[in-house]
């Protein structure tokens, strides 16, 4: 492969990641719930990951659930919101979530979910949200730190002072910000989740913070794992793992941040010139660095993405959780763009370590298959 550019969907395994899985399989594979010495050893060592977890999050390491992923904690969490808000609780929610929170927003709170709109270039209208949430009986307020589509950052810090001082939950799916922005305060958020596949750990894993470590809501029953919020054995060597990505890549966001963006800037410029009538949707709006989200002027989408396949780049056509919805992008119905340019968009999303030599060679290989189309 000549470059890997769909990261928002899943990264390769960082190599750190990878030495302490391996350490933590060969040596920590005990149940840590058992009752012998080994396995006590094994779920020491597994609050001990929670706590540095909750470090890098700044929060208490109690509120910290272990759970397969940004999917299971969304869903889990919306479920049990559901059952406690009772039939008149409502949902203020912007209009540009991951399928994995719209989608149980949509069933559980039927009828009752207030779409905050977002501006043309794909930002959030904070005061339509402040008015949203002034017309009673929210229960929480869920807005994604960062877009998975366009990288579009929200202010989330704004958002859950805005929620506490109106006595709301707040709930932050942080999946594409963590390991990519700096983790500071979102343990403030109430309710935060992540994937550990985002920012190099393994699959499978992830988490849910919730906003009181008293809180009883069940992920799952049959056991007294996750102080009886989620029974089944704990992963530990997957949990040591992501812990150790996360605290890998936050050492080094601080040098990356500002270069990368350079070089997706300059990958945007090249490609506007090689193919002029290219949009950049959101490139005036706070992105992530890494992610840019275009219109081509000309052609379905699926065409890029096999022509490009082909040449050894992996790219994307949005959210690949939403891949088999038709070609719909949430982004791209919330901006209210011509139903014609949805089919014709590409997610690029690079990574930590991509090289200026491979943004040059994709906006290259773009330019090529735009002359062969």
């Amino acid at each position: 492969m000549r470059g890997y550019f769909d990261h928002n969907a899943t990264t390769p395994l960082h190599p750190a990641a990878r030495a302490a899985w391996l350490e933590a399989t060969d040596r920590c594979w005990q149940n840590p719930s058992s009752l012998y010495r080994e396995a006590a050893a094994v779920k020491h060592r597994l609050e001990e990951a929670r706590e540095r977890l909750a470090d890098l999050l700044g929060c208490d390491p109690g509120r910290i659930i272990f759970t397969s992923g940004a999917t299971e904690s969304n869903n889990a969490l919306v479920r049990w919101l559901a059952q406690q808000s009772g039939p008149e609780g409502r949902v203020v929610s912007s209009s540009m979530e991951h399928p994995s929170l719209a989608e149980p927003l949509e069933q559980e709170f039927n009828g009752r979910v207030l779409k905050v709109p977002a501006h043309a270039d794909t930002t959030l209208n904070l005061e339509a949200a402040d008015r949203l949430i002034q017309q009673g009986n929210a229960v929480l307020m869920a807005v994604m730190a960062a877009n998975n589509e366009s990288g579009t950052l929200n202010p989330w810090r704004d958002l859950a002072a805005l929620c506490r001082a109106k006595q709301v939950a707040y709930h932050c799916d942080a999946s594409q910000w963590i390991g990519k922005m700096p983790l500071a305060g979102l343990g403030e958020c109430d309710y935060l989740t992540g994937s550990a596949h985002k920012f190099g750990g393994p699959k499978g894993t992830g988490f849910l913070v919730v906003r009181d470590e008293n809180e009883r809501l069940h992920l799952a029953r049959g056991g007294p794992q996750e102080e009886g919020r989620r029974a089944g054995t704990e992963n530990y060597p997957a949990i040591e793992a992501m812990v150790t990505a996360l605290e890998a890549v936050e050492e080094a966001l601080a040098t990356v941040v500002a270069q990368q963006a350079s070089l997706r800037d300059a990958f945007e410029a090249t490609l506007c010139s090689l193919i002029p009538g290219t949009q950049i949707v959101g490139r005036e709006a706070p992105r992530l660095w890494n992610t840019s989200l275009m219109v081509l002027p000309a052609h379905d989408h699926r065409k890029w993405l096999g022509r490009l396949s082909q040449a050894g780049f992996a790219v994307s056509t949005g959210s690949a959780c939403s891949a088999g919805d038709k070609g719909a992008s949430s982004v791209m119905q919330a901006i209210r763009a011509p139903v014609e340019e949805w089919r014709r968009v590409l997610r690029i999303s690079g990574g930590w370590k991509t090289t200026q030599e491979e943004w040059q060679a994709l906006a290259e290989a773009l330019g090529k298959v735009s002359a062969g189309l």
